[in-house]
């Protein structure tokens, strides 16, 4: 296939399969949602060609590719290339630039009878691709940012929307202390990635607008491209609003029965590791904040914390966690809002309740659209 933006797109927004040629470490340095690593070369024998490049030049660089990827590990490749290629026909192949190892791949399984085909340009060319319609998208869409207080469910906004990126689901963290998950979050590649191809998605539905969760330039671990962020201090902001008591309700939801049920999960036979594992996170949250909310307070919502783990850990109940996120709301999370918000009153142009900030932005999608 040859390199081109519109075949690109139709990729990304069909899902189309692609098994990425590349060595395992490039891989796993950045990657696209839901390829297949079937690699020419393993890491190790990926480095040895790449020295013998550097000292004797492709000719000699490439004999050596023949003579490690030979005999009994040239049949069990092909055969992973050949299996991929039968159950996914409609899909393609690729390396970093499109060249001589997709070329070499794309030979050997025509000698085994199959004709697949391979996209000129590779890795780099689809990522660029993916870079360039990100800001292109985020240039020409206006945004609509949803603010509030912790707890006040903007991610619940943000799924209910069509229109919107899902940062901190990319991020696969909460953006705030209390955020990461059981587990890791993606590189910055992979969340780039996945994020520029939700934007292809909601472009090509034909949404008039961009709607995303109110930001700071880093979720967790994760750094939100810097022209979205910078366009994103700039729009207008949908201040959504709940009662302090349903705040303190999906907190626990999301920070307590949530999180355990994660760390469960990754522990179904030991429950006694989970739990452990649980209460660290809880207690390492509160750990992470102790500066900006004091040694004092810090330590009294530490005992609170650890009292209601232990309930927990007896009972099963979770409502003694109520107390210390009531607490973290008033002396933390409400403050910093309210100073934060201070600066921001200007660019608020709606305020409500979740049902009337969803159906403000649907509306907005549907004039902009018609």
């Amino acid at each position: 296939m040859r390199e081109n933006t519109e075949d690109f797109r139709r990729i990304f927004l069909q899902s189309t399969p692609m098994m990425d040629l590349r060595a395992p470490i490039e891989f796993n340095k950045g990657a696209f949602p839901g390829v297949v690593n079937l690699p020419l070369m393993t890491d190790d024998e990926r480095q040895q060609v790449g020295t013998c490049y550097k000292h004797s030049g492709q000719e000699a660089a490439i004999a050596l590719g023949h003579k490690l990827v030979n005999g009994s590990t040239k049949e069990q490749r092909v055969e992973a290339w050949a299996g991929f290629a039968a159950a996914n026909p409609e899909g393609y192949l690729y390396c970093f630039r499109g060249g001589l190892r997709s070329q070499l791949v794309q030979q050997w399984l025509a000698e085994a009878g199959i004709t697949y085909p391979r996209i000129i340009g590779g890795y780099k060319a689809m990522r660029r691709f993916l870079i360039d319609s990100l800001e292109h998208s985020v240039q020409t869409l206006p945004l609509n940012i949803v603010a509030g207080l912790t707890g006040t469910g903007k991610t619940e906004v943000i799924k209910a929307v069509k229109s919107s990126l899902d940062l901190e689901g990319h991020a696969h963290h909460r953006g705030s202390s209390f955020g990461r998950h059981a587990t890791p979050q993606p590189n910055q590649i992979d969340f780039e990635n996945a994020l520029a191809i939700e934007a292809l998605h909601v472009t090509e539905q034909g949404a008039g607008q961009l709607v995303l969760e109110d930001e700071g330039r880093m979720v967790g671990s994760c750094t939100v491209p810097l022209e979205l962020f910078r366009l994103m201090q700039q729009a207008p902001l949908i201040w959504l609003e709940d009662t302090f008591e349903n705040r303190v309700t999906r907190i626990l939801g999301d920070y307590v029965v949530d999180m355990h049920g994660e760390f469960a999960a990754l522990h179904p036979d030991d429950p006694q590791q989970a739990f452990d594992q649980f209460a660290e996170h809880l207690t390492g949250g509160l750990l992470r904040i102790r500066k900006r909310l004091g040694g004092e307070k810090q330590q009294a919502l530490l005992g609170i914390m650890e009292s209601a783990l232990a309930e927990q850990k007896r009972t099963g109940s979770v409502d003694a966690h109520r107390d210390w996120i009531a607490g973290l709301l008033t002396d933390y999370y409400d403050p910093m809002y309210a100073y934060q918000r201070s600066g921001k009153d200007e660019r608020v142009v709606f305020s409500g309740d979740q049902s009337s900030v969803v159906e403000y932005l649907r509306d907005r999608t549907l004039v902009s659209v018609s």
